[in-house]
């Protein structure tokens, strides 16, 4: 047997051992599943018992998490697995805090990835040519990935950036609405616009549309297109039907990128429809370079509310599926 050793590792509250340890300590017994270590919480602080290369591999992870529990970060089983990986391989830092920005606003603020979910959003879409994001509101799905449209298209990667939305939920039926086409898409388009008013401003925005360098359309128009060398962006990807995102996604061209982002538990579109997102997470799950990136409550960066809202609801809807398949039984 190899030297043994214990080591110590503190934390500065008992929220913040919540968060790094997990509820009843599963984080830590799944550490111990990973290294030949025995790990003791006591308070806010845990103690590390083992072989010394193993103490110290584990006790790399748990600093690796820290960072993130000091943050306000709840840490999941996903991301402790991904900090055992990148501990094993001596890869590099699991503190997304201390990722590359991906883009400065013309107000001058930095956008980079804040959660674990976000860093592995990032990276598949530098990966690879589809990706897909989905989860709920408030974890930065389609924000992050206008962030890495825009910065592509100044880094000359690209020659256009190509956002879309279902424009309406039941079908795209515009016809009801006032006004004339643009008027009618507007309020279904507007948080694209506004991301884009944020990382580049309103005349710089208007610029880059008068020279073809950004377009925003309905997902309709994007039948019969083959797009080369662009960034294409589907939001709202949940409520499109299976043709249209078939349709979409064989508009792929040549040097292009596409993102889809969507929620599939918030599908609006009309009762006995399915959801092409939803559907497309089985067509496409084996397919060689495209990704999907799931995202949870861990990930969303609005107020901490939204986070306990959202597990609210999650944990309701577990329980009405539980009870409605407890009478079919």
């Amino acid at each position: 047997m190899g030297e043994r050793k214990e080591r110590r590792i503190e934390v500065a509250s008992n929220e913040e051992a919540l968060r790094l340890f997990g509820h009843f300590d599963e984080n830590l017994r799944y550490l111990e599943s990973e290294f030949p270590v025995k790990l003791v919480p006591r308070g806010t602080e845990v103690i590390i018992i083992g072989e010394a290369g193993a103490v110290e591999q584990a006790a790399r992870v748990l600093e690796q998490l820290r960072v993130l529990a000091r943050d306000g970060n709840a840490i999941a089983r996903e991301d402790v697995r991904l900090a055992i990986g990148l501990a094993k391989n001596e890869g590099g830092g699991l503190d997304p805090t201390q990722e590359e920005t991906i883009l400065v606003t013309h107000r001058g603020k930095a956008v980079k990835p804040k959660t674990l979910g976000q860093k592995r959003y990032i990276e598949a879409i530098r990966r690879h040519d589809v990706v897909f994001g989905i989860g709920p509101a408030g974890t930065g799905k389609t924000y992050l990935a206008m962030a890495m449209a825009v910065r592509a298209l100044k880094n000359r990667e690209i020659n256009r950036i190509v956002l879309t939305r279902p424009a309406v939920e039941a079908g795209e039926k515009l016809g009801f609405l006032p006004g004339d086409l643009q008027e009618k898409v507007d309020p279904y388009l507007r948080p694209l616009y506004d991301a884009l008013y944020d990382f580049l401003g309103v005349e710089t925005y208007q610029k880059y549309t008068e020279r073809g360098l950004i377009e925003i359309a309905p997902l309709a128009y994007m039948r019969g297109r083959t797009l080369d060398d662009s960034f294409i962006l589907l939001d709202e990807a949940q409520n499109t039907t299976p043709e249209q995102m078939k349709m979409f996604l064989t508009r792929l061209g040549f040097g292009s990128k596409a993102v889809i982002t969507g929620d599939i538990t918030q599908v609006d579109l009309p009762r006995g429809r399915f959801s092409g997102l939803e559907e497309v997470r089985f067509v496409l799950r084996d397919v060689e370079g495209i990704a999907f990136i799931y995202f949870n409550h861990h990930d969303v960066v609005r107020h901490e509310l939204v986070q306990r809202i959202i597990t609210a609801y999650e944990e309701y809807e577990r329980a009405q599926e539980g009870r409605a398949a407890g009478e079919e039984g």
